[in-house]
């Protein structure tokens, strides 16, 4: 296979002095994950993230998920069959790690770190699921107070992206390049000198058509802006000014890809029971009850939206990852605004007027008696 071959794009990061304050106690820690294929740029993004002169001490997760010709630049040491994990520290504070789990192993030793630095830059190899990894954030209540994941970046290779994308997977199998950009909060074309304009804006096309929410930032060598990467808070409730603002800008899209994941979304004035609203997401995410025109299971891999919940004064954010969401109050109140809840799926086989139908005929009508 050629992806196990391994490329100067995927050296572990040289890193140089940065200026910063410790982390004082008690405060939370933010967590980037930072996916896409082997070769798309990832380890050049997180070298120029980690050389860059930002005035954060970083701790770098290289998670290689025990792939074969990944594991001889590990810094991960196994004896006598059982994994350990070797600590780098670097001279200006950060720390560099190689984990062959899937991470949580290597964010609780990093925990009993803490002080040493500001932010956590998780890698995932090319083949996993960052669903899976940003879960672990969500479930682990211990690590819950510790940490916050702040987003999901996706770095895509303009130059092979499209091959990746259109790559025949087996029956019922989602096709991994596709999933990376469903779940991304960023996304990050890297490469784009080595496509012409028409290839970019196709590509372009293709990454909104999966993920009607997602941000591109296009570069070379993985240099972006950095404000535009760090700090994005798309899973905690500082983001509900912004989200209410980008979810009204957002467009059912049209898959551009046989099969292809897409964007759906709508908007339904009233206020609902939060039981009843319950009751329609776990149907939802959890049962696949709902099926397309074809009888296909709607699958949604990313859940967003600003809901009105019955008797509660300000807004409600609502996040879902695969199976897993949240229900979150934010610091914005309702006041003489109308009351509209405004949903974002992303995911296969979906269809939005059975998808709003079905959100009318469950939550609404319970709502309004409320």
């Amino acid at each position: 296979m050629d992806e196990v071959l391994m490329d100067e794009d995927d050296d572990c990061p040289e890193l140089v002095p940065i200026a910063g304050n410790p982390l004082s106690p008690g405060e939370q820690i933010p967590v980037t994950i930072i996916t896409g294929y082997l070769g798309a740029g990832k380890t050049t993004l997180l070298n120029y993230i980690l050389t860059e002169q930002h005035n954060k001490r970083i701790a770098v997760i290289l998670n290689e998920f025990g792939e074969g010709s990944a594991l001889e630049k590990s810094l991960a040491v196994s004896q006598a069959g059982e994994l350990y994990e070797e600590w780098l520290e670097l001279r200006n504070g950060c720390l560099c790690c190689s984990v062959k789990d899937n991470g949580l192993k290597a964010i609780e030793n990093l925990m009993q770190k803490k002080g040493k630095f500001d932010y956590i830059l998780l890698e995932t190899t090319g083949l996993a699921d960052p669903g899976a990894v940003a879960s672990m954030f969500w479930v682990d209540a211990e690590l819950g107070s510790d940490i916050y994941l702040d987003g999901i970046v996706t770095v895509i290779d303009a130059k092979y992206a499209m091959q990746h994308l259109t790559e025949e997977k087996p029956e019922g199998l989602v096709n991994e390049a596709a999933r990376q950009i469903a779940l991304a909060d960023l996304t990050i074309i890297n490469k784009t000198d080595l496509v012409n304009g028409e290839e970019l804006n196709h590509l372009r096309d293709t990454v909104r058509s999966i993920n009607g929410l997602v941000k591109i930032l296009e570069c070379q060598k993985s240099r972006v802006d950095l404000s535009q990467v760090l700090d994005l808070h798309s899973f905690d409730n500082k983001d509900g000014v912004n989200l209410v603002e980008k979810l009204q800008l957002v467009k059912t899209t049209r898959p551009h890809l046989d099969k292809s994941i897409l964007t759906v979304t709508f908007e339904v004035a009233g206020s609902l029971s939060e039981d009843v609203l319950n009751v329609f997401i776990q149907d939802l995410l959890w049962e696949k009850a709902f099926k397309n025109q074809a009888g296909l299971p709607m699958i949604v891999i990313r859940l967003k939206g600003i809901v009105s919940i019955a008797g509660k004064a300000k807004q409600v954010m609502l996040q879902g990852v695969h199976e897993l969401y949240e229900l979150d109050e934010t610091p914005q109140v309702w006041g003489e605004e109308p009351r509209v809840n405004r949903l974002v799926f992303i995911g296969r086989n979906l269809d939005r007027e059975i998808l709003q139908e079905q959100f009318i005929l469950t939550v609404l009508k319970v709502g309004d008696r409320n």
